[in-house]
């Protein structure tokens, strides 16, 4: 009998591995903002952001296999390319982060982080959302909803009602800032009584794992200063809203308006080369490398650096962030075009998008949102689900999706949504 690749996949990988899809798709190329399948067909990508410049771009592809053939190593020994790069990327950064860990991993990055706000302040206690995740670490899966920890949560993490524009925080759009620092407020104020203290909060400036959600410039200052008067420390995961994503700024917490003492980044530096970092101001790093010793054997290798330059170059040549702002809006008004009963909101900011849908009795339309994913797939476009209930779709396509391809993804969505049975 013929084994089938998912049964090898399960001998070889173990159970449970997560795939998209029901009937997942064998990728096995992929160029643009295409992927094909073993069978040759070809899917519009409205989901990956690790080829954040298209995937196998020729730039991107070229570098790495120019640096390969000269050299690899590690940041023992110097070589300059690890701080040009740094150079260059805080460059684009603003409020005193100009030093660098560079890392493999976005989960490494955020390990890192949660490590410096505790050399900063003395103190273990950290606080997210109630709704998030930053990555597979021991340290950092502590803080996912998804999966809870063996045993509970531990005693230093709280994590304090997320954000939402369908169903606001304090009953209104109004109160939702003041209603989500309280919560903050109530959550420093549990770790001091733990015992814990307070070190500081980890949040997306985007909110992605949240859902999305449509929030205006300045939603976080109440909560940013209930944490400087606490005296911990705003770690920003810039993972999923970095690098031009959101199309009016180049990072997340620009655009939401706030000064982040540390910020991680992943995914979208090496463009499916592994690539990933931690920038923060000196007197933070300074903190970090007195309390612990870090050394990160890939990280910031010229290999690594060498993708990163040429992904930096690309955004810049081809005018990535603007294109993300003009396709970003005109993907919107395709989206809002939609009617369909159980679409409670689209929302979106440059190139990235969500489409909440929820039953006529409030219900959150999961199976639905679930069934409508697997159709686009089965009709030739990728896009996936996230929020609380995974009731709403996803959509972050590579950084060159233009209107075109907006058009193309919303056409099929329409479809989609008319022709399945949305009776719960």
């Amino acid at each position: 009998m013929t084994e089938t690749l998912a049964e090898r996949r399960a001998r070889l990988m173990g159970p449970n591995v997560p795939t998209f899809y029901d009937d997942p798709v064998h990728i096995v190329r992929g160029e643009g903002v295409w992927l094909w399948d073993n069978h040759g067909r070809r899917y519009l990508d409205c989901y990956n952001n690790v080829p954040h410049v298209g995937h196998c771009h020729p730039k991107v592809v070229e570098a790495v296999c120019r640096q390969s053939a000269r050299l690899n190593t590690h940041t023992r020994y110097h070589h300059t390319l690890i701080l040009d790069y740094i150079e260059r990327l805080t460059a684009t950064m603003g409020h005193g982060l100009s030093q660098m860990i560079l890392t493999c991993t976005g989960s490494e990055a955020n390990d890192v982080a949660l490590r410096m706000a505790q050399a900063v302040t003395g103190k273990r206690g950290i606080i997210a959302t109630d709704n998030t995740y930053h990555g597979n670490t021991l340290a950092t899966s502590q803080l996912s909803t998804r999966r809870p920890p063996i045993g509970g949560y531990p005693g230093h993490v709280r994590l304090v009602p997320a954000p939402s524009s369908t169903d606001p925080l304090g009953g209104s759009a109004e109160a939702q800032p003041q209603a989500f620092a309280d919560g903050i407020a109530r959550a420093i104020a549990e770790l001091e009584a733990e015992g814990s203290g307070f070190s500081g909060m980890m949040l997306c400036p985007a909110f992605a794992n949240e859902g999305l959600p449509a929030l205006a410039s300045g939603f976080f200052d109440p909560a940013a200063e209930v944490i400087r008067r606490a005296g911990g420390v705003i770690l920003c995961d810039e993972v999923q809203p970095g690098f031009g994503r959101l199309g009016s700024h180049f990072w997340g917490h620009d655009r939401m308006g706030f000064a982040p003492d540390v910020v991680t980044l992943g995914k979208p530096m090496g463009n499916g080369y592994p690539l990933a970092g931690v920038a923060a101001r000196p007197d933070v790093m300074a903190a970090f490398r007195g309390a612990f010793g870090y050394f990160n054997t890939f990280g910031g290798n010229p290999v690594a650096c060498a993708a990163g330059m040429a992904v930096l170059d690309v955004i810049e040549e081809e005018g990535l962030m603007a294109n993300a702002a003009a396709a970003g809006a005109h993907a919107l008004d395709r989206l809002e075009e939609i009617s369909h009963p159980l679409i409670a909101e689209a929302r979106g900011t440059g190139l990235f998008f969500g489409l909440e849908l929820v039953l006529p009795d409030g219900a959150p339309a999961t199976r639905f949102a679930a069934a409508v994913a697997e159709q686009m797939r089965h009709r030739g476009v990728l896009l996936n689900r996230i929020g609380r209930e995974m009731n709403i779709l996803k959509m972050r396509p590579p950084m060159p999706f233009t209107a075109e391809h907006a058009d193309i993804a919303a056409n099929v969505l329409g479809e989609v949504l008319a022709e399945l049975p949305h009776d719960g």
